[in-house]
């Protein structure tokens, strides 16, 4: 096998050396330089794009945190909102009760006026009736026709003895 041997060998260790040799530099002239630049951009594009991905992050953190702190204070808001309706609720019902008790005062009061005025009229009916039917009697136990003075004398006494017999 000639490729072992030892003469053979050295040359074909030097070509390989030297074709090698050019073949880097050639790389490294040509190849190397837009293959690292296109690198180096993939590694600022890598980092830029987990540097914003970590802005992204905390930014919606801190949106999820204001988000959180406007629900709470929404939840307070609606807290408060809520036990001022239950108190003006109360309140009304409240109101509506005194007024109720009010305006059943007043008819319980009307009506009593009511029943004292139709009392007053029915005694004053009554006395009245008595009145005439006592001058009736009188006139017909004395026997002539009494004037309106005699009439009212006669009612007065009259009334003022029944008054009187209620008294005792």
């Amino acid at each position: 096998m000639p490729q072992f041997d030892t003469h053979f060998f050295s040359s074909l260790i030097f070509w390989e050396f030297l074709s090698f040799g050019i073949l880097f530099w050639v790389l490294w002239k040509f190849a190397f330089p837009p293959i690292l630049q296109t690198l180096d951009e993939r590694e600022r594009k890598i980092k830029e794009s987990l540097e914003q991905a970590d802005r992204h992050r905390a930014e919606a953190e801190q949106k999820m945190q204001e988000y959180e702190a406007k629900l709470k204070t929404a939840s307070k808001e609606a807290e408060t909102l809520l036990a001022a309706a239950k108190e003006r609720a109360q309140r009304i019902m409240e109101e509506n009760e005194q007024r109720l008790r009010t305006e059943t005062q007043r008819s319980k009061e009307d009506a009593t006026r009511e029943i004292d005025q139709e009392r007053r009229r029915a005694i004053q009916d009554i006395r009245n009736q008595t009145t005439e039917m006592a001058l009736l009697v009188a006139e017909k136990v004395v026997g002539r026709s009494l004037n309106d003075a005699d009439h009212k004398r006669m009612a007065d006494e009259a009334l003022a003895s029944i008054a009187e017999s209620r008294k005792t």
